[in-house]
């Protein structure tokens, strides 16, 4: 594998953060400043009949059969709502737009049915590769949603965080794109855990281990501390309809006195011949990837990044210029490259715009997807 240095593959789209009461975005370094290697460069996600991908609020990064996996959340527009958008990492193209997805009979007689049709709050997505065509993502901010039924309500009320229980949700892929939610259910915290009750900073990141330990990345428990859960996904996991409950393995999840320092998404990397694997983490506030081992044995490591887009009018302006805020908010690893794709926080995309011809894009909320080789050196 290469040291780390920049490759940048992007894709368009138009994502406004569902997320609006965040901290502060830092200011942005000049360009002198920044290391080459970890400048990243991305560029504009197209739709399959061309142009801009509008609005679809990306929330979480995933790979199956060679292809990128995003989905999004409450906040997009209603054509990109409960879909799985395909993207061509060599192309940076997307799928044509599958139809929205369905629900099985168990789902439609769950009791988070209303909420799961609607406009679900779906936040990280993960394929498990044990079984093709099957995704897991998981829900947040259920706030804009109508209230369970009494009975469901006392069912799963001691949720250990917020009152509208999060959800993991299993869904299956058909071979015309479009997916079905199969299976759901509600995950419960540990008082112990401290997570508090914060429906907007909830879980947003997901990475699947090969053992089938399903890790959950949280923004912020009740000490303003991002934290890192899991759940054994067993095979009797989708039979049962009852609370799922976290565990929290003991990881090197950095922990902060002050400010806000979510984890905005995860991925699992096992390196070849190695027997336990790494988790990177996208510290969306910090412009920061960590690395971090899952046997808990090894310190984690901070990789600091810098984004930069391309300007679309290389004649009057820059070619790429450093952007002011990205939002990381999806990872997932194809052979020895990271994929990384953000989720435009809409009221600090327009700080973006330097060169006129990246307007509309920016008005647009247009994510960008980019890419940066793994290097051997975090690993150690």
């Amino acid at each position: 594998m290469k040291s780390a240095w920049l490759i940048g593959l992007v894709a368009t789209g138009l994502i406004t953060a569902c997320s609006e009461n965040k901290t502060p975005i830092q200011t942005v370094p000049e360009t002198a400043d920044i290391p080459q290697e970890s400048l990243l460069t991305g560029q504009w996600i197209m739709e399959a009949e061309g142009g801009v991908m509008l609005d679809p609020q990306t929330s979480g990064l995933t790979h199956y059969n060679g292809l990128l996996y995003s989905i999004s959340d409450a906040s997009a527009m209603a054509s990109q709502q409960r879909r799985l958008h395909a993207i061509d990492p060599v192309t940076a193209t997307l799928a044509p737009k599958p139809d929205e997805m369905n629900m099985a009979s168990r789902v439609r007689r769950s009791c988070f049915s209303q909420y799961l049709n609607d406009e679900p709050d779906l936040e990280a997505l993960v394929a498990d590769h044990s079984e093709p065509g099957v995704f897991y993502t998981v829900t947040e901010d259920a706030t804009r949603t109508g209230a369970l039924s009494d009975r469901c309500q006392q069912r799963f009320e001691a949720t250990g965080s917020t009152d509208y229980p999060t959800l993991l949700v299993r869904i299956e892929q058909h071979s015309d794109g479009s997916a079905t939610m199969t299976h759901v259910r509600p995950l419960q915290f540990d008082l112990e855990f401290a997570v508090g009750d914060f429906p907007n900073d909830g879980i947003e990141g997901m990475a699947l281990a090969p053992d089938g330990t399903l890790y959950l990345a949280l923004e912020r428990d009740d000490a303003g501390n991002p934290r890192i859960f899991s759940v054994a996904l067993n095979d009797d996991f989708w039979q049962q309809t009852d609370f799922a409950m976290v565990t929290e393995p003991a990881l090197d999840v950095p922990t902060f006195n002050s400010g806000r320092h979510p984890i905005n998404g995860l991925e699992f990397y096992l390196p070849e011949g190695a027997v336990s694997g790494f988790l990177f983490a996208a510290a969306r506030n910090d412009n920061e990837l960590w690395i971090i081992d899952a046997a808990g044995k090894l310190p984690t490591k901070k990789i600091a990044l810098q984004f930069s887009a391309p300007s679309g009018d290389p004649q009057n302006c820059a070619a790429t210029e450093i952007m002011d805020n990205a939002s990381i908010e999806g990872l997932a690893v194809i052979g020895d490259t990271l994929w990384m794709v953000n989720d435009p926080w809409k009221e600090n995309y327009m700080k973006n715009l330097q060169c006129p011809a990246n307007e509309s894009r920016y008005k647009g909320m247009a994510p960008l997807l980019f890419s940066m080789p793994l290097d051997t050196a975090w690993f150690n």
